[in-house]
Formats: C-alpha cells, structure tokens, sequence
C-alpha cells in the first residue's frame, strides 16, 4: 500500500469517526433525538377502520372467485362456490383499535357438488393488494387441505 493510499484511509476512517460520534451527540448522558434520530417519515399505521360488512356482495363475490382458482390451480379441481347463507359477524377489531381492522364473519356456502359447508372469513383494511383496498382470507370446513386453519377453520377466527 503506497503512502498516498494509507492516508486516504486514514482521512476516510477519521471521517467516519466523526460522523458517528456527531450522530451519536457524544457519550455523555440522556439528550434529545437529534435530526437523524427523529423518526419524522414514520407516522405508524392510520387505518380508517372501514370495512365491508360481512354480507357485502363484493367480498362475497371476491371469495367464491378465489376459492374456484385455488382449487383449479392447486388441486385440479372444479369445485366452486355457488352461494351463501346465513352469514353474520363474529367480531370486529378484536385485538382493539391500534392493530390493523378486521371483520370477522361466518356462514353457510353451497359448493356445486350439492353440499353445504361452514365457512370462517375475515375482511382486512389494507389486506388487498399491496394494501390498495380491502382484502379477504377465508377457510371452508372440509376444504382446508393444507391445513393452514386447522382443526376444522378454528384458526381463521378472533
């Protein structure tokens, strides 16, 4: 390493030095957040806590056409959603106001294989895509073949 090159480095490792120290505010006591320090861009979550009522025929819809592609892409299938009933809230923000909004339903859908089964949802503010607008997870009684809600959709409630 050539004597020009050494410097450089040392001028380069003083620099960094002092710019930590400077963000730092030294190692003396307790002292107010200086520029860099300020959080100023991050104003945490500022959900409206509007979301579709559980009945809406949007989230309705948007579930029965999810639930078709999942089965046709995932499990060859051509099981699809052909209605609902009795669907009704189970809770709405749960967990209180500071965590993202849900609304928890559940209901009764008839499949086109003449069957009736339970089905647990939630509608999520923000849960859409990249968080444009509302989204929708759901689980239906005896179709949870991952098991990702296991035992029987319990795990998509409250």
């Amino acid at each position: 390493m050539s004597l020009a090159a050494a410097s450089g480095a040392v001028k380069a490792a003083a620099a960094v030095a002092g710019l930590a120290l400077l963000t730092m505010g030294g190692a003396s006591g307790a002292k107010a957040a200086n520029l860099l320090e300020l959080n100023f861009w991050l104003s945490g979550p500022n959900y409206s806590g509007v979301v579709p009522a559980c009945e809406d025929q949007q989230a309705l819809d948007l579930i029965a056409s999810r639930f078709a592609e999942t089965e046709r892409m995932y499990w060859s299938s051509a099981l699809a959603i052909t209605g609902f009933e009795k669907v009704r809230e189970i809770a709405f923000r749960p967990w209180g106001p500071e965590y993202q909004p849900r609304r928890f339903c559940r209901g009764t859908v008839f499949t086109n294989d003449a069957r009736k089964r339970a089905i647990y949802y939630s509608i999520i503010e923000d849960g859409g895509f990249i968080g444009a607008s509302w989204g929708v997870d759901w689980c239906v009684v005896g179709l949870d073949r991952s098991y990702a809600y296991a035992p029987s959709c319990k795990m998509a409630g409250p």
